[in-house]
């Protein structure tokens, strides 16, 4: 697999994950209200928990099987979220985001994921990318709407969390026919 490329939106860089950013992620990600929003974050995000993390994307970029991208401000280069393609697999992988909840509701998040979306069915000829939230989690089923994902179905009592059974919503994208070359 080549080197992950820069990615480049209006207001922002999104580059490869690096072992530097692990303080970054663990104090942006750490905070209660990402954790609660999603299944796969930890609270509290304990000390090298994100090294371990960054460290199995960097080496699914190298299998073909991800593509994570620190989501970065132009302006500073500051680290603001994650965001990127999981699970990639016979045509299809997973969308996933998280964004510092400094920076939320400024459409940061969707900047971003529209662009990995356009970067993971140009360069990983994906098919489909699917993606999933809680259904309690409106702002995250709001980015999948406003990159032209649409909702295919709710599913209750689709998953277990700190003893807690939650329903999901399930977006997927099918790859426009005519995509621009790049």
């Amino acid at each position: 697999m080549q080197h992950q490329p820069l990615l480049t939106t209006q207001r922002l860089l999104l580059r490869p994950l690096q072992l530097s950013d692990a303080k970054r992620i663990q104090a942006l990600a750490g905070d209660e209200q990402i954790a609660n929003g999603t299944i796969n974050i930890p609270h509290p995000y304990s000390d090298g928990v994100a090294g371990q993390w960054i460290g199995r994307h960097l080496a699914g970029w190298h299998q073909g099987q991800s593509a994570i991208y620190a989501i970065t401000l132009k302006s500073t280069q500051q680290l603001i979220g994650c965001v990127g393609l999981h699970n990639i697999q016979e045509g299809k992988a997973q969308l996933g985001y998280w964004i510092g909840v400094p920076y939320w509701g400024l459409g940061y998040c969707t900047e971003a994921a529209e662009r990995v979306v356009e970067f993971g069915f140009k360069r990983f000829k994906l098919d489909t990318i699917y993606g999933q939230h809680f259904s309690r989690e409106d702002n995250s089923g709001k980015v999948m709407q406003k990159i032209g994902m649409k909702h295919i179905m709710t599913k209750n009592n689709g998953v277990r969390v700190n003893m807690i059974t939650e329903n999901m919503e399930y977006y997927e994208m099918k790859c426009p026919q005519a995509l621009p070359v790049s």
